[in-house]
Parts: C-alpha cells; sequence; structure tokens
C-alpha cells in the first residue's frame, strides 16, 4: 500500500516536469521580451541625448 502511494507520487512528478518547463520558458521569453522594450526605450533616450551633445558641440 505504501509503495503504491510512493510510486503514483514519483509517477505524477514526472508528469508535471513537462508542465513546469513550459511554464518556466514561457516565463523567460515573457521576461526577454520586456527586457528588449526597456532596452529600446533607453537606447532612444540615448539617441536624443547624443543628438542634443551634437547641436551643442555645432553652435
Amino acid at each position: 500500500m505504501n509503495i503504491d502511494i510512493i510510486t503514483s507520487s514519483i509517477g505524477t512528478f514526472f508528469a508535471l516536469i513537462p508542465i513546469l518547463l513550459i511554464v518556466f520558458v514561457f516565463r523567460w521569453i515573457r521576461l526577454m521580451y520586456l527586457n528588449s522594450e526597456e532596452q529600446l526605450k533607453q537606447n532612444e533616450k540615448i539617441i536624443k541625448l547624443l543628438e542634443e551633445i551634437k547641436q551643442q558641440n555645432k553652435k
């Protein structure tokens, strides 16, 4: 009886592994997307600042 509980628990654990992997992969992709959006915003700010510096140096 005790062995049945252990084997069913192990089986359940191994059945959940692919689901957990998929969840972590999608979470990782979402974080990458959010970070890339933030990086784009930062790059735009840097470009604006560089253009301002360039304009100031022309004067």
